[in-house]
C-alpha cells in the first residue's frame, strides 16, 4: 500500500484513471483513489487502509482524539458510533467536547452559516460556533444546572476527589444512547480531557469547589489511567481528527512506549507556522512519539465533510 512506499526514492505503481459508474461501491472507490496518485485522494486512501488494520489488530492499543468543536455537529453521531462499536481504546478530548455532548442530549442546536450578522445573533442571545448556531439556553445555563447536580449526587455519595476520566464517567451515566460520553462509560472506555478547565463544564467543576472545599479535581490520575495503559501495550495506534492538546496529549504519552505503531491525522492546519496542529504525523517520528516503521499518513481535509465517507468505508473493511 501506499504507506509502505512514502519515504522511497524510486517512483511507484503508475498513475490510473479513476473509473466509476453506479454500481461502483464506496470501498471500490477508495481503492481506486489508492492508484490514482491524485494529490489528498492517495492520503484518504492510506488512511483507511491504515485505520482498518489498526481497529483489527488485537494486540494494539487504540488512541481517538478529537477537538470538541465536531461535536457540535452531526459528526457527533460518528464519534458516537464508533465508540459504541468498541474500536477504540482510550478517548483524549477537549471540554468542549463534553459542553456539546451534553447540551445536545438534553436540547437542540440549529443550522445556520458563516455569514450570519454576530451583532443580531447576540441580541437574540444565540451564539454562533462556525455554521452551527447554539441557543444560549441551550448551553451555559443547561451545563449549570446539569454538572452542578451531577457533582452533586456524587458528593453526596462521598465522592470528594475526581479525575477527568472520572468526571466524564460520571457524565455518561447521566446520558442517553444519543451521546458518545454514555458509550464510553457503558464500554469501559476512559475518556480524558488534558485541558478540562478550559469550558463550560471545567468552570462548573471550579465552581462546585467553591462551595464544597473539600472537593477537589485530580489531574495526575488521569496519568495514572494511561501510564497503566501504555506501558502494557505491545502495540499502539492513534487517529487524530483536529490538532491541538488532544493530539499531542496522545503523542505525548506514546513516546513513553516509544511511538504509535499506525498513526492518522486529519487536520486543516499548515505545517509553516510551525504549530503542533500543523505538524505532520511524520514530524513526530523526530521526537520518538511515532515509531519510525509506523503505518502513518497525515489527511489534509475537514474532517466534517470526509469522516463520513471514511466511516462507511471502515464498516464495509471491517464488517
Amino acid at each position: 500500500m501506499l504507506f509502505y512506499i512514502a519515504n522511497m526514492v524510486e517512483p511507484g505503481q503508475p498513475v490510473k484513471d479513476i473509473e466509476i459508474d453506479s454500481d461502483t461501491s464506496l470501498d471500490k472507490i477508495f481503492n481506486e483513489m489508492s492508484k490514482s496518485g491524485g494529490f489528498e485522494s492517495t492520503n484518504l486512501s492510506s488512511g483507511l487502509q491504515i485505520l482498518s488494520e489498526m481497529i483489527a489488530d488485537e494486540k494494539c492499543l487504540k488512541f481517538l482524539s478529537f477537538v470538541g468543536a465536531i461535536v457540535s455537529t452531526g459528526l457527533r453521531g460518528i464519534i458516537k458510533d464508533m465508540v459504541k462499536r468498541e474500536w477504540f481504546d482510550v478517548v483524549i478530548t477537549t471540554c468542549g467536547a463534553l459542553d456539546h455532548d451534553i447540551a445536545r442530549h438534553y436540547s437542540e442546536y440549529k443550522e445556520g452559516s458563516f455569514t450570519m450578522d454576530d451583532i443580531e445573533l447576540a441580541d437574540k442571545k444565540i451564539h454562533r460556533l462556525g455554521n452551527v448556531l447554539v441557543p444560549m439556553e441551550s448551553y451555559g445555563p443547561l451545563i449549570e444546572e446539569k454538572m452542578q447536580t451531577f457533582l452533586e449526587e456524587e458528593y453526596q455519595a462521598g465522592v470528594k476527589e475526581m479525575s477527568t476520566a472520572d468526571i466524564t464517567k460520571m457524565i455518561g451515566k447521566h446520558l442517553g444512547e444519543d451521546s458518545f460520553l454514555h458509550w464510553a462509560n457503558k464500554n469501559n472506555v476512559p475518556v480524558i480531557v488534558p485541558g478540562i478547565m478550559d469550558g463550560a463544564v471545567g468552570s462548573q467543576i471550579w465552581f462546585f469547589s467553591q462551595k464544597h472545599s473539600d472537593f477537589k479535581l485530580n489531574i495526575i490520575a488521569d496519568s495514572d489511567t494511561l501510564s497503566g495503559l501504555i506501558f502494557k501495550a505491545k502495540k499502539s495506534g492513534a487517529f487524530m481528527i483536529g490538532g491541538g492538546i488532544s493530539k499531542h496529549h496522545t503523542l505525548w504519552w506514546n513516546q513513553f512506549r516509544d511511538g504509535l505503531d499506525y498513526a492518522v491525522y486529519v487536520t486543516t492546519a499548515q505545517e509553516f507556522d510551525g504549530s503542533l496542529s500543523g505538524a505532520l504525523v511524520r514530524e513526530a517520528i523526530s521526537w520518538g512519539k511515532v515509531t519510525k516503521d509506523a503505518k502513518q499518513v497525515t489527511i489534509h481535509a475537514e474532517a466534517t465533510t470526509i469522516l463520513p465517507f471514511l466511516f462507511s468505508a471502515l464498516l464495509s473493511k471491517l464488517k
